[in-house]
């Protein structure tokens, strides 16, 4: 098990591997002996900006080789690396900016224009580093000092790191529910979870890891740049997600391993069979879901598809055992370094095949986030006697596999009947027609709440609502069968390809909104 900063870990490698590729993005590779050097300059460049030991440096930026170097130059200085999520607009931003209480921002110059329209309100912003053309952002921002991207610095040495080894990172979630949190992670946090995916993957030092996520979220930086700094191998990071870029950028970076979430094999399975889907360099893929359909995927494109459960708060706790056959509809088993429960409201846990809500306690330290970072509240809500609640639910089964049902805000409650959003959309994207779809709770006229979805339409396909409709009541209970459908053009999404549902519900029923009830 390591203890070590991720900065000393990265000056290791650069030791141990200097010539490996260790960052590939499509304008260029850095090894790990330039990726270090790049880290000491830049560090000195914040320090001669006036970053302190101790302070915390927030960031906007695109997925961009400065975007993965800073964490290890913010921690160099004993400074606290906050990427913030870059779709973050209005009060949003404001709050993710004044939660953090940084006083200095490094900003692309393309996302200026987010920045100054919350300008007014920001608390504690004095000083924003750009990266582009600082002197074109000044007339749009002002009331901020604007500097210039550091330079290497005069070779001096960086000041002595007052910060100690435990905070490294404010990684914000999602955000699909409600307000952002901020989870406070350490380097222990961040080195262990990659140790431990190196693990249970069984990932090789001949790997190249892909995302297309963006580096300011948990499975771009910590569970893709520090496995691939553990192993001693390659991180290529894309631009960001693209159904029609993603296989000719997996071939273009010798990818062999990648990650998915929320709709992306949904959106890659569902384009039309080409005749050299199986010609990529892929073995692996993990994430969250894997659909019923998984073994025509991995048929399809030549990758074996693994389950595993995990979020900022709580690291990646469960995994499906790699060299046993797939339980339809399970996410995995717990791993040794975690206790596991599902339990109810009161905390008690359930009984087998029973729903409830996960709950999870590390059996070394440093496995889950530190807390909610200004949120002491919200921090004290999430524990209960040293367990770690995560807002979602799921069952096990006598074997110990683990079946994920949904968020907990995202349970529909339904004439007394608790219905998992998860599930319903599970049965609307095996419609033919459908491409993508989101579950929710609008008002009822009879208290409590009906079942709504807003569906994309697959291209080429033309959607029936009716048939829809008795599609899923083939295939559901009655009282979770939609009475509302939105058809939309495009479901709104975070950066990470996760659904804003409270967009969805705030959007409510419209008058082009299909009714059951009036049909």
């Amino acid at each position: 098990m390591s203890a070590q900063r991720i900065d000393e870990l990265l000056a290791a490698r650069a030791r141990s591997h200097p010539d490996r590729c260790f960052l590939r993005f499509a304008a260029g590779e850095r090894t790990f002996a330039q990726a270090d050097t790049d880290a000491t300059a830049l560090a000195r460049g914040l320090a001669a900006t006036g970053v302190a030991p101790g302070a915390l440096v927030a960031a906007l930026l695109p997925n961009c080789p400065e975007a993965a170097l800073l964490p290890f130059a913010a921690t160099r200085l004993g400074a606290v690396y906050a990427p913030i999520n870059t779709a973050f607009r209005g009060p949003g931003l404001a709050h993710a900016l004044n939660l953090t209480g940084a006083e200095c921002l490094v900003l692309d110059e393309t996302l200026a224009e987010a920045v100054a329209g919350v300008a007014g309100e920001l608390e504690h912003l004095r000083r924003v580093i750009v990266r582009g053309d600082a002197g074109a952002l000044a007339a749009r921002l002002p009331g901020l000092e604007l500097l210039p991207w550091p330079a290497p610095g005069d070779g001096a040495p960086l000041p002595p790191r007052t910060g100690g080894d435990g905070l490294a990172l404010l990684l914000f979630t999602s955000g699909t529910t409600g307000r952002s949190k901020a989870c406070m992670i350490s380097h222990r946090f961040a080195v262990r979870q990659a140790e431990l995916m190196v693990e249970h993957l069984e990932l090789r030092r001949e790997d190249v890891l892909y995302c297309p996520f963006p580096l300011f979220h948990l499975d771009a930086l910590v569970l893709t740049v520090m496995p691939a700094l553990v192993l001693g191998t390659t991180a290529a990071i894309g631009a960001r997600f693209s159904v029609s870029g993603f296989w000719p950028e997996v071939r273009a970076f010798g990818a062999t391993v990648f990650d998915f979430m929320g709709a992306t094999l949904t959106l890659l399975h569902k384009q039309a069979p080409g005749p050299d889907d199986g010609d990529n360099p892929t073995r692996l893929a993990w994430g969250v879901p894997v659909p019923e359909w998984a073994p025509e995927f991995e048929r399809r494109f030549g990758v074996v598809l693994v389950e595993l459960y995990g979020s900022t708060d709580a690291g990646i706790p469960i995994y499906q055992p790699l060299h046993e056959p797939r339980v339809p509809g399970s996410c995995g088993r717990p791993i040794a370094a975690y206790d596991v429960r599902l339990v109810d409201p009161q905390g008690d846990e359930v009984a087998v095949d029973a729903v409830g809500e996960i709950a999870v306690r590390p059996r070394e330290p440093g496995l889950i986030n530190d807390g909610y970072f200004g949120m002491p509240a919200e921090t004290a809500a999430a524990r209960r006697d040293g367990w770690l609640l995560t807002g979602d639910l799921a069952s096990r089964d006598a074997a110990g596999n683990v079946f994920f049902t949904g968020r907990r805000k995202e349970a529909i409650r339904r004439r007394g009947e608790n219905i998992s959003a998860f599930e319903v959309e599970e049965v609307v994207l095996t419609h033919p027609a459908v491409l993508d779809a989101a579950a929710y709770g609008v008002p009822s006229e009879l208290t409590e709440e009906e079942v709504m979805v807003a569906v994309v339409v697959r291209p080429g396909h033309a959607l029936d609502i009716p048939d829809l409709i008795a599609h899923c009541a083939a295939r559901m209970a009655r009282h979770m069968i939609p009475r509302y459908v939105d058809v939309l053009d495009v479901l709104p999404l975070t950066p990470t390809e996760k659904v804003e549902k409270y967009r969805l519900a705030e959007r409510g029923v419209t008058p082009g909104t299909w009714d059951r009830a009036a049909v």
